[in-house]
């Protein structure tokens, strides 16, 4: 590893104000799309090792435009390049996708649109340092860390950080909209509601299981004026994962922050390619990367449910007219929110366990939806995008539903929505269904109570759900 120049505190912090939010007129669009790999006829066996390998060599011979990786338990990922419409976004990673299916069905392999995989327990299939010494630090944290390595997937969608000046497309304006519209698109598109073949009570198993992580790397930083200044307080503050190394295990001193690290020089003086590299093992919902990561959606089912979730945010953040209208939407959650940061305040939480059973979320996501669909008209994209938008909301956001809530009525023999059926109900609630506020509970319990071997749930997280407790 080339040796680089060890830096002070004030050039690192320096560094960090000028690489996270690189400011402008919102230009361009960006997708990262993930899916969890199984056998095409046996998606409940797990697929060996070796298989992950022969898909891995044969996808990267194809001439794909976006990057191609794998995730730790061999989950998939295509990262788009910086696209300049959100048309041209969804037309390139369509392109590679209709490249990467059918060479994935000549190996036998499928891939699931699910957050959170709801057959297997998390089994890691890469062995590299950085996942040898990610394992290592959250197992000090519980289950969830392995969890999260190798049993998750999202559509993660990438914009640009915004304009330095105010206004709705200005940089402070998005990164609030950010935290708070961020808790509907969790509720309106929760895919995730099993685990080992069990409900686990949460309808965004996968939210919940950040939710457990290690706060220091995935909680939002604090709420404040000035987005710069907070985002490099937090990297700074934050443990180091791992020293990288060419010889050995990366393993890191246990509780060394950054900060720590450039004050004392040991093991070794930091550079700015350390702070580079510790920026990526953190994990907030929202990640400044010079643009703004989105990181809370759960995969979506179907070939093309990506495009939903992406073609919904990209409207509402840089559509002037949308962004200001969503913004007097989701302005009122922060009371809900609270002081806490995401995921770990009731918003959040609500949106992660009830979705839009939740009278408040389901209500703001439908005036988001509405207002997305009024944007993706003047942004003149394809027929196509707007008309599947049109059917997910009202298949599931007019409905107070969410795609998890398709795959709990069909765990327990319940007809699920469909686009040409009536309206369905509103949604069954997860296990011991509570009240949120006045309004009614979430939904009525099922005839037998939904049981089985659930995720792991810490008492704090927990606590935070009981009722009387939301403000805390």
């Amino acid at each position: 590893m080339p040796a680089r120049p060890s830096v002070t505190e004030a050039e690192l912090e320096a560094h960090l104000r000028g690489i996270c939010f690189k400011t402008g007129p919102p230009r361009r669009t960006g997708v990262e799309i993930e899916w969890l790999v199984h056998d095409a006829h046996h998606p409940r066996c797990p697929v060996d090792p070796a298989r992950h390998r022969e898909a891995a060599a044969a996808l990267r011979a194809l001439p794909l435009r976006s990057a191609l990786t794998f995730e730790p338990g061999g989950q998939l990922e295509l990262s788009s390049l910086p696209a300049t419409s959100l048309t041209a976004c969804i037309e390139a990673v369509s392109a590679d996708l209709a490249l990467v299916r059918p060479a994935m069905r000549e190996l036998g392999l499928g891939m699931a649109g699910h957050g959170h995989n709801p057959w297997h327990p998390p089994r890691r299939v890469l062995i590299e340092p950085r996942y040898d010494a990610m394992e290592a630090y959250f197992d000090r944290w519980g289950p969830a860390g392995r969890s999260m390595m190798c049993g998750t997937a999202s559509v993660q969608v990438c914009l640009d950080a915004g304009q330095e000046e105010p206004g709705p497309l200005g940089l402070g304006r998005r990164w609030r909209l950010a935290h708070l519209l961020g808790a509907v698109l969790v509720a309106a598109f929760a895919n995730s509601p099993v685990s080992e073949g069990c409900p686990t009570g949460y309808r965004s198993t996968r939210q919940l299981v950040w939710s457990q992580m290690d706060p220091a790397r995935t909680l939002a930083p604090p709420d404040g004026p000035d987005p710069r200044a907070a985002w490099a307080a937090y990297v700074l503050d934050a443990p180091v994962m791992c020293l990288r190394g060419d010889d050995g295990p990366w393993d890191a001193p246990e509780g060394l922050t950054f900060r720590d690290w450039v004050r004392t020089g040991a093991p070794r003086p930091p550079t700015e390619e350390d702070l580079d590299y510790h920026v990526t093992t953190l994990f907030p919902p929202v990640r400044p990367r010079g643009h703004l990561e989105l990181r809370m959606i759960d995969a979506q089912p179907g070939d093309s449910g990506w495009v939903v979730p992406l073609a919904v945010t990209a409207a509402l953040f840089d559509d002037p007219e949308a962004a200001e209208s969503v913004y007097r939407v989701v302005k009122p959650l922060a009371e809900t929110a609270g002081a806490r940061p995401a995921p770990r305040n009731p918003l959040w939480r609500h949106a992660t366990r009830a979705a839009l059973t939740d009278p408040e979320l389901r209500a703001a996501a439908l005036a988001c939806f509405t207002i997305a669909q009024e944007a993706l008209a003047r942004l003149d994209v394809p027929a196509g995008v707007r008309g599947a938008v049109a059917r997910f909301t009202e298949r599931y956001v007019a409905r107070g539903r969410c795609p998890a809530d398709d795959l709990l009525d069909g765990a327990y023999g319940e007809p699920s929505a469909t686009d040409e059926g009536p309206p369905g109900p509103v949604g069954t609630a997860p296990p011991e269904p509570r009240t949120l506020s006045s309004a009614a509970p979430l939904g009525a319990s099922p005839a037998a109570p939904r049981t089985g071997p659930a995720h792991p749930v810490d008492a704090a997280y927990e606590d935070q759900l009981t009722p009387g407790k939301d403000s805390l």
